[in-house]
């Protein structure tokens, strides 16, 4: 899937009963080339499974991962307020990113149900996520327009009758992807979380496209399971 700036990162499925190792297997995930080492290498090291004979890994951060963590808590601390303009001219920013020929009537509008949001104010539905999760779909609608185009007019695949909200389900990977990393505690619990980490110290873009990722894996999921009565993996993870 070609997109500007290079290549986008898509996997079909990643099995729950992946086999041990140090890679994934061809059999449970499909990979197309990504623009960036990190994400193929990323991809290797999250899907691992530790054996039971291996050394417990240690989670002590290196100076450049506990700053690159304190970063990125900065960033998820952040709550979305409509009274600060940078908040303001970034949702305008994706707005006119997802529909360049249309033009905003304002912040608060029934336009914005037109790319998934609950209501006529984007606003209210940024508690979960905090202003993270819209500079989360700016950074995919920028570096990814063409993916972030085909996932917001839902055309690829085939589609189900109903269909999830697409800025909503943008939300809700935000947050799923904090909980999921742990990235609120102050050092890495899990494998995962800590295998994260090193990437992150090595490229600050790291969790914004991780997030981008994980969008198109959602989407792959959604389609495998013709989920037109699942609308609950969206709203809930």
């Amino acid at each position: 899937m070609e997109d500007r700036g290079g290549s986008f990162v898509a996997v079909r499925r990643i099995s729950q009963g992946i086999e041990r190792g140090n890679t994934c297997h061809s059999t449970s995930a499909e990979v197309v080339a990504g623009s960036a080492a990190w994400l193929g290498r990323g991809l290797s090291c999250v899907c691992a499974q530790r054996r039971e004979s291996d050394a417990r890994p240690s989670f002590d951060l290196t100076p450049a991962q506990e700053e690159s963590l304190q970063r990125l808590q900065s960033r998820i601390d952040v709550a979305y307020d409509s009274s600060i303009l940078e908040h303001q001219e970034a949702l305008r920013a994706l707005w006119h990113a997802a529909f360049p020929e249309e033009e905003l009537h304002g912040l608060i509008t029934e336009q914005w149900k037109e790319m998934g949001w609950q209501g006529k104010d984007p606003s209210t539905d940024f508690r979960g996520g905090g202003f993270i999760s819209l500079e989360n779909l700016l950074f995919f609608a920028r570096n990814f327009p063409k993916s972030f185009q085909d996932l917001l007019r839902k055309q690829e695949g085939d589609r189900s009758m109903w269909e999830y909200p697409f800025a909503v389900a943008g939300v809700n990977i935000t947050f799923m992807l904090i909980q999921m990393l742990d990235l609120e505690a102050v050092k890495p619990r899990t494998l995962v979380g800590a295998t994260f980490l090193k990437f992150l110290s090595e490229n600050e873009s790291a969790f914004d496209l991780l997030y981008c990722i994980t969008f198109k894996l959602m989407d792959n999921q959604w389609l495998a399971m013709r989920a037109s009565c699942h609308a609950g993996i969206i709203y809930g993870f």
